[in-house]
């Protein structure tokens, strides 16, 4: 019978998962079976999609594409993979949410900010200490390497102004706005509604403070428009912010992000 194995298509002999492991791999090896991570033995059927992943071992870039794609399906794989998505702000909710869109692997991000990670980014923003003093472009470019080394990333250690920004961004599908100050989120998103037509904005604000997790959802809030967060908790004295509404808030962003490559435009 053929089955595909890493993302080969073979002929087998062999009728259970174990009997494969142990002509193509290791006894160690992890066994993903039609996208689904098993322990035990079972028997093998035409046409299924086997993966075996060494342990602490970085697969080859197709190996990779055969796991990820067995995790995702097919059809969603392929079209994260050709995905073009840029983030505009890299603090805690753009760094987030570049590492996610990282791991459910969109080919393409685009990543821009103007600042160098300090100490007081690492309660939120998906920095260490390693990092400190680099530009936040350099330090996420370095974190998604060892996430993924076969996304294309591209960087820009610019700030983004009205001027610049329908050049920055032309060519991508998505755009995650992911800035402090309501001010630069306005100019950004207006700016990007009226001059490229195409693109579609993935915005966020209110998650500040330790409210609820609850009163953060995604609103559509035009054609192109989604808004991420409860719109109401801005950061003030009293009321900072905190790792779990800031990242709350960026998965919010990131799903929304999948939603719209796998062409579902409903929040």
């Amino acid at each position: 019978m053929k089955i595909t194995l890493n993302g080969k298509e073979i002929v087998i002999t062999c009728e259970t998962i174990f009997e494969i492991r142990k002509m193509h791999g290791h006894e160690t090896d992890i066994i993903i079976l039609n996208g689904f991570q098993i322990d035990h033995n079972c028997k093998i059927s035409h046409g299924d999609i086997l993966t075996l992943i060494p342990k602490g071992v970085m697969p080859k870039e197709d190996e990779l594409e055969s796991m990820m794609m067995a995790r995702h399906t097919p059809t969603v794989h392929k079209k994260l993979k050709q995905g073009k998505v840029a983030i505009a702000g890299l603090g805690g909710l753009g760094s987030n949410i570049a590492v996610m869109l990282a791991r459910i692997g969109v080919g393409h991000l685009l990543l821009v900010d103007f600042d160098s990670v300090e100490p007081s980014n690492l309660n939120r923003q998906n920095y260490t200490i390693s990092h400190l003093g680099l530009p936040k472009t350099e330090a996420l470019k370095k974190q998604i390497n060892e996430i993924n080394p076969f996304i294309t990333i591209e960087t820009q250690n610019v700030r983004v102004t009205e001027d610049n920004a329908a050049k920055l961004f032309s060519g991508y599908d998505i755009v995650c706005e992911a800035f402090d100050r309501a001010e630069a989120k306005s100019m950004l998103v207006n700016t990007l509604l009226s001059e490229l037509p195409s693109v579609k904005i993935v915005a966020a604000s209110g998650m500040a403070g330790y409210d609820t997790s609850n009163s953060i959802c995604t609103s559509r809030v035009m054609n192109r428009l989604y808004v991420c967060g409860d719109l109401t908790n801005e950061a003030e004295i009293g009321k900072g912010l905190m790792a779990p509404r800031v990242l709350i808030c960026a998965g919010h962003q990131a799903n929304m992000v999948l939603r719209l490559l796998v062409g579902i435009k409903d929040v």
